[in-house]
Protein backbone atom coordinates (compact mmCIF):
# COMPACT_ATOMS: atom_id res chain seq x y z
CA UNK A 1 0.00 0.00 0.00
CA UNK A 2 1.35 3.37 -0.85
CA UNK A 3 1.82 6.48 1.46
CA UNK A 4 -1.26 8.03 0.28
CA UNK A 5 -3.10 4.96 0.63
CA UNK A 6 -2.37 4.56 4.31
CA UNK A 7 -3.25 8.01 4.83
CA UNK A 8 -6.69 7.66 2.77
CA UNK A 9 -7.74 4.51 4.96
CA UNK A 10 -6.39 6.49 8.44
CA UNK A 11 -8.64 9.45 7.37
CA UNK A 12 -11.70 6.96 6.49
CA UNK A 13 -11.13 4.84 9.36
CA UNK A 14 -10.42 7.91 12.06
CA UNK A 15 -13.80 9.16 10.81
CA UNK A 16 -15.89 6.78 11.01
CA UNK A 17 -14.43 5.37 14.47
CA UNK A 18 -14.50 8.74 15.74
CA UNK A 19 -18.25 8.73 15.35
CA UNK A 20 -19.18 4.89 16.23
CA UNK A 21 -17.26 5.60 20.01
CA UNK A 22 -20.84 6.22 21.85
CA UNK A 23 -22.60 3.18 19.74
CA UNK A 24 -20.22 0.93 20.79
CA UNK A 25 -19.72 1.34 24.24
CA UNK A 26 -23.33 0.73 24.68
CA UNK A 27 -22.71 -2.34 23.96
CA UNK A 28 -19.42 -2.93 25.30
CA UNK A 29 -21.07 -5.07 28.44
CA UNK A 30 -22.77 -7.32 26.30
CA UNK A 31 -21.30 -11.21 26.08
CA UNK A 32 -20.47 -11.52 22.48
CA UNK A 33 -20.87 -14.61 20.14
CA UNK A 34 -18.54 -16.23 18.07
CA UNK A 35 -20.71 -17.53 15.64
CA UNK A 36 -21.39 -15.86 12.42
CA UNK A 37 -25.24 -18.08 12.11
CA UNK A 38 -27.69 -15.09 11.03
CA UNK A 39 -29.83 -15.72 14.55
CA UNK A 40 -31.85 -13.58 15.82
CA UNK A 41 -29.95 -10.77 18.78
CA UNK A 42 -30.72 -7.52 20.47
CA UNK A 43 -29.13 -4.84 18.74
CA UNK A 44 -26.57 -3.90 20.86
CA UNK A 45 -24.93 -7.04 20.46
CA UNK A 46 -25.00 -7.50 17.02
CA UNK A 47 -23.68 -4.52 16.74
CA UNK A 48 -20.97 -4.91 19.05
CA UNK A 49 -19.85 -8.29 17.91
CA UNK A 50 -19.46 -6.64 14.19
CA UNK A 51 -17.75 -3.81 15.55
CA UNK A 52 -15.69 -6.65 17.35
CA UNK A 53 -14.78 -8.37 14.31
CA UNK A 54 -13.69 -5.27 12.30
CA UNK A 55 -10.95 -4.63 15.22
CA UNK A 56 -9.77 -7.69 15.15
CA UNK A 57 -9.28 -7.67 11.37
CA UNK A 58 -12.05 -10.02 10.59
CA UNK A 59 -13.98 -7.38 7.56
CA UNK A 60 -15.72 -9.77 5.83
CA UNK A 61 -17.67 -11.36 8.99
CA UNK A 62 -18.18 -7.41 10.17
CA UNK A 63 -19.47 -6.41 7.06
CA UNK A 64 -21.90 -9.43 7.19
CA UNK A 65 -23.20 -8.46 10.79
CA UNK A 66 -23.51 -4.66 10.37
CA UNK A 67 -25.49 -5.75 7.29
CA UNK A 68 -27.93 -7.88 9.78
CA UNK A 69 -28.12 -5.42 12.57
CA UNK A 70 -29.83 -3.44 9.70
CA UNK A 71 -31.85 -6.27 8.49
CA UNK A 72 -32.93 -7.77 11.77
CA UNK A 73 -33.61 -3.98 13.75
CA UNK A 74 -34.60 -1.91 10.28
CA UNK A 75 -35.84 0.95 12.28
CA UNK A 76 -33.42 1.41 14.70
CA UNK A 77 -30.81 3.97 15.21
CA UNK A 78 -28.27 1.74 15.13
CA UNK A 79 -29.27 0.63 11.54
CA UNK A 80 -28.27 4.12 9.52
CA UNK A 81 -24.58 3.67 11.49
CA UNK A 82 -24.26 -0.50 10.53
CA UNK A 83 -25.23 0.75 7.28
CA UNK A 84 -22.07 3.34 6.86
CA UNK A 85 -20.14 0.47 9.01
CA UNK A 86 -20.75 -2.27 6.37
CA UNK A 87 -19.50 -0.30 3.67
CA UNK A 88 -16.21 0.71 5.55
CA UNK A 89 -15.95 -2.65 6.35
CA UNK A 90 -16.04 -3.97 2.89
CA UNK A 91 -13.70 -1.79 1.88
CA UNK A 92 -11.14 -2.51 4.44
CA UNK A 93 -11.87 -6.13 3.01
CA UNK A 94 -11.07 -4.92 -0.47
CA UNK A 95 -14.16 -5.93 -1.91
CA UNK A 96 -14.87 -2.42 -3.58
CA UNK A 97 -17.89 -3.31 -5.44
CA UNK A 98 -19.91 -4.22 -2.37
CA UNK A 99 -18.14 -0.75 -0.56
CA UNK A 100 -19.58 1.70 -3.23
CA UNK A 101 -22.99 -0.10 -3.58
CA UNK A 102 -23.76 -0.60 0.29
CA UNK A 103 -22.57 3.62 0.63
CA UNK A 104 -24.63 4.61 -2.50
CA UNK A 105 -27.19 2.61 -0.71
CA UNK A 106 -26.64 4.39 2.21
CA UNK A 107 -26.92 8.17 0.17
CA UNK A 108 -30.40 7.32 -1.59
CA UNK A 109 -32.12 6.38 2.30
CA UNK A 110 -30.11 9.37 3.69
CA UNK A 111 -29.28 11.46 1.21
CA UNK A 112 -29.39 14.82 3.80
CA UNK A 113 -27.44 13.15 6.60
CA UNK A 114 -24.35 14.44 8.04
CA UNK A 115 -22.36 11.60 7.14
CA UNK A 116 -23.47 11.72 3.63
CA UNK A 117 -19.54 13.76 2.94
CA UNK A 118 -18.14 10.56 4.47
CA UNK A 119 -20.13 7.73 2.09
CA UNK A 120 -19.15 10.16 -0.69
CA UNK A 121 -15.41 9.75 0.11
CA UNK A 122 -15.70 6.01 0.63
CA UNK A 123 -17.07 5.61 -2.86
CA UNK A 124 -14.11 7.64 -4.75
CA UNK A 125 -12.00 5.82 -2.53
CA UNK A 126 -13.02 2.84 -3.44
CA UNK A 127 -12.71 3.51 -7.33
CA UNK A 128 -9.25 4.78 -6.60
CA UNK A 129 -7.77 1.62 -5.03
CA UNK A 130 -8.46 -0.05 -8.10
CA UNK A 131 -6.84 2.20 -10.45
CA UNK A 132 -4.37 -0.46 -12.63
CA UNK A 133 -1.41 0.20 -14.40
CA UNK A 134 -1.65 2.06 -17.98
CA UNK A 135 -1.32 -1.16 -19.73
CA UNK A 136 -5.21 -1.64 -18.87
CA UNK A 137 -8.22 -0.05 -19.58
CA UNK A 138 -8.63 3.48 -17.85
CA UNK A 139 -12.65 2.87 -16.95
CA UNK A 140 -11.98 2.47 -13.56
CA UNK A 141 -9.32 5.42 -13.36
CA UNK A 142 -12.50 7.94 -15.00
CA UNK A 143 -14.94 6.74 -12.30
CA UNK A 144 -12.18 7.70 -9.92
CA UNK A 145 -11.75 10.81 -11.04
CA UNK A 146 -15.35 11.31 -11.11
CA UNK A 147 -16.26 10.46 -7.83
CA UNK A 148 -12.98 12.39 -6.33
CA UNK A 149 -14.39 15.39 -8.32
CA UNK A 150 -17.98 15.48 -6.85
CA UNK A 151 -16.44 15.15 -3.53
CA UNK A 152 -14.22 18.26 -3.76
CA UNK A 153 -17.92 19.83 -5.34
CA UNK A 154 -19.73 18.85 -2.90
CA UNK A 155 -17.82 19.22 0.34
CA UNK A 156 -14.77 21.86 -0.97
CA UNK A 157 -13.81 22.67 2.87
CA UNK A 158 -13.74 19.14 4.39
CA UNK A 159 -11.03 16.88 4.80
CA UNK A 160 -11.91 14.66 2.31
CA UNK A 161 -12.28 16.98 -0.41
CA UNK A 162 -8.43 18.08 0.62
CA UNK A 163 -7.54 14.53 0.36
CA UNK A 164 -9.73 14.17 -2.97
CA UNK A 165 -7.97 17.11 -4.65
CA UNK A 166 -4.26 15.30 -4.09
CA UNK A 167 -5.77 12.26 -5.30
CA UNK A 168 -7.31 14.02 -8.44
CA UNK A 169 -3.83 15.34 -9.41
CA UNK A 170 -2.64 11.68 -9.16
CA UNK A 171 -5.31 10.79 -10.86
CA UNK A 172 -4.64 12.78 -13.97
CA UNK A 173 -1.54 11.93 -14.46
CA UNK A 174 -2.33 8.57 -14.32
CA UNK A 175 -4.26 9.16 -17.44
CA UNK A 176 -2.26 11.32 -19.11
CA UNK A 177 0.29 8.46 -18.40
CA UNK A 178 -2.30 6.34 -20.54
CA UNK A 179 -2.36 8.47 -23.65
CA UNK A 180 1.46 8.73 -23.86
CA UNK A 181 1.78 4.81 -23.63
CA UNK A 182 -0.49 4.75 -26.38
CA UNK A 183 0.52 8.12 -28.64
CA UNK A 184 3.98 6.33 -28.31
CA UNK A 185 2.77 3.38 -30.29
CA UNK A 186 1.22 4.82 -32.53
CA UNK A 187 4.79 6.59 -32.89
CA UNK A 188 6.30 3.06 -33.07
CA UNK A 189 3.85 2.10 -35.80
CA UNK A 190 4.00 4.92 -37.52
CA UNK A 191 0.21 6.09 -37.41
CA UNK A 192 1.61 9.52 -36.82
CA UNK A 193 -1.57 11.57 -36.91
CA UNK A 194 -3.09 9.41 -34.62
CA UNK A 195 -0.25 9.69 -32.12
CA UNK A 196 -0.35 13.39 -32.67
CA UNK A 197 -4.32 13.56 -31.50
CA UNK A 198 -2.63 11.65 -28.35
CA UNK A 199 -0.04 14.08 -27.53
CA UNK A 200 -2.52 16.90 -28.15
CA UNK A 201 -4.95 15.58 -25.57
CA UNK A 202 -2.43 15.29 -23.28
CA UNK A 203 -1.29 19.12 -23.54
CA UNK A 204 -4.68 20.35 -23.62
CA UNK A 205 -6.38 18.51 -20.62
CA UNK A 206 -3.70 17.22 -18.64
CA UNK A 207 -1.69 20.26 -19.18
CA UNK A 208 -0.44 20.41 -15.44
CA UNK A 209 0.84 16.89 -15.31
CA UNK A 210 4.37 15.23 -15.21
CA UNK A 211 3.71 14.28 -18.98
CA UNK A 212 2.93 17.21 -20.52
CA UNK A 213 6.80 18.45 -21.20
CA UNK A 214 7.00 15.30 -23.22
CA UNK A 215 4.08 15.11 -25.05
CA UNK A 216 5.04 18.58 -26.49
CA UNK A 217 8.35 16.84 -27.52
CA UNK A 218 6.31 14.35 -29.23
CA UNK A 219 4.16 16.68 -30.97
CA UNK A 220 7.35 18.43 -32.30
CA UNK A 221 8.80 14.62 -33.43
CA UNK A 222 5.30 13.79 -35.02
CA UNK A 223 4.57 17.49 -37.08
CA UNK A 224 8.64 16.82 -38.38
CA UNK A 225 7.30 13.35 -39.82
CA UNK A 226 3.96 14.70 -41.02
CA UNK A 227 6.03 17.58 -42.90
CA UNK A 228 4.74 20.31 -41.41
CA UNK A 229 7.86 21.37 -39.44
CA UNK A 230 6.89 25.16 -38.68
CA UNK A 231 4.05 23.59 -36.54
CA UNK A 232 6.81 21.60 -34.66
CA UNK A 233 8.63 25.01 -34.47
CA UNK A 234 5.65 26.32 -32.88
CA UNK A 235 5.35 23.24 -30.29
CA UNK A 236 9.23 23.17 -29.86
CA UNK A 237 8.46 26.75 -29.04
CA UNK A 238 5.93 26.88 -25.66
CA UNK A 239 8.16 23.77 -24.64
CA UNK A 240 10.75 26.34 -24.06
CA UNK A 241 8.42 28.99 -22.78
CA UNK A 242 6.68 26.93 -20.38
CA UNK A 243 9.68 24.21 -19.26
CA UNK A 244 13.16 26.44 -19.92
CA UNK A 245 15.76 24.04 -19.53
CA UNK A 246 13.85 20.83 -19.45
CA UNK A 247 15.46 18.30 -20.74
CA UNK A 248 12.39 17.69 -23.58
CA UNK A 249 13.23 21.07 -24.77
CA UNK A 250 16.78 20.44 -25.28
CA UNK A 251 16.10 17.79 -27.13
CA UNK A 252 13.57 19.41 -29.24
CA UNK A 253 15.37 21.88 -29.87
CA UNK A 254 18.33 19.78 -31.35
CA UNK A 255 15.38 18.21 -33.07
CA UNK A 256 14.51 21.29 -35.12
CA UNK A 257 17.70 22.80 -35.89
CA UNK A 258 18.71 18.93 -37.78
CA UNK A 259 15.46 19.16 -39.31
CA UNK A 260 13.89 22.65 -39.70
CA UNK A 261 17.07 24.44 -39.16
CA UNK A 262 16.10 27.91 -40.74
CA UNK A 263 12.56 27.90 -38.43
CA UNK A 264 14.50 27.09 -35.29
CA UNK A 265 12.87 28.32 -32.32
CA UNK A 266 13.87 31.62 -30.48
Amino acid sequence: MTTNSRISRSLALGTLAASTVFLAACGGGQSRPTDTAYVARDVESLYAQAKEDLDRGRPNIAAALFDEVERQHPYSPWARRAQLMSAFSYYVAGDYNKSIQASQRFLSIHPGNKDAPYAYYLIALSYYEQISDVQRDQKITEQALTALREVNRRFPQTQYASDARLKIDLVQDHLAGKEMEIGRYYQRSGKWIAAQIRFQNVVDTYQTTSHAPEALYRLVESSLALGIPAEAVKYAAVLGANYPGNEWYEKAYELVQDHAPGLTPS
